[in-house]
């Protein structure tokens, strides 16, 4: 086993010890501060429930209807000019909605044409490259009660464009 392995295995438990020792040493109610933050984090987890529902509806529906499809077949000749892959646009567009659904079209897209392929380093790129900005929006500003997300959601989803223009850069460039 090398050291880096160890290293990996054992930090995390040392830290939690350490923190533990440390909350002990200052009289701090351990046991009670970690059951206090179980019931607010239950309660958080009720509190995100419809909203998790709403985003994976959405989804569901936008693949289901074949109007992503439809999309993608309509932009392809432009997307072809311009050198990207028309593949790759569901990542593109399903990636700030949901990150489990965006994994998922990332493991059938290397799964399908290689992982050392363009398509395949351009959507691992990608995956790295951009956020799930709407999920988060969604779920955790929503779970605060924030409604005004305006400049919050413009940022976030230039970020992702800029992402996704940066990955088929990069890609190209080092790989193309």
């Amino acid at each position: 086993m090398g050291i880096i392995t160890s290293i990996s295995t054992w930090l995390i438990p040392c830290f939690i010890l350490i923190v533990l020792s440390v909350a002990t040493w200052k009289r701090v109610p351990t046991y009670e501060m970690f059951v206090e933050g179980g019931k607010d984090g239950v309660k958080m987890a009720f509190s995100l429930l419809p909203f998790l529902v709403g985003m994976i509806v959405s989804i569901s529906i936008l693949r289901s209807s074949g109007a992503l499809e439809a999309f993608i077949n309509l932009i392809s000749p432009i997307l072809v000019m311009v050198g990207i892959p028309p593949e790759i646009i569901p990542l593109a567009l399903v990636r700030p909605i949901s990150g489990t659904a965006a994994l998922g079209m990332t493991t059938e897209l290397i799964g399908t044409h290689g992982p050392d392929s363009f398509i395949g380093r351009l959507a691992s790129t990608m995956q790295g490259s951009t956020d799930t900005t709407l999920y988060i929006l969604t779920v955790y500003f929503g779970a605060v009660g924030i409604r005004r997300m305006g400049y919050a959601l413009k940022v976030g989803l230039l970020a992702d464009l800029v992402g996704i223009i940066a990955s088929v850069i990069v890609v190209t460039l080092i790989f193309g």
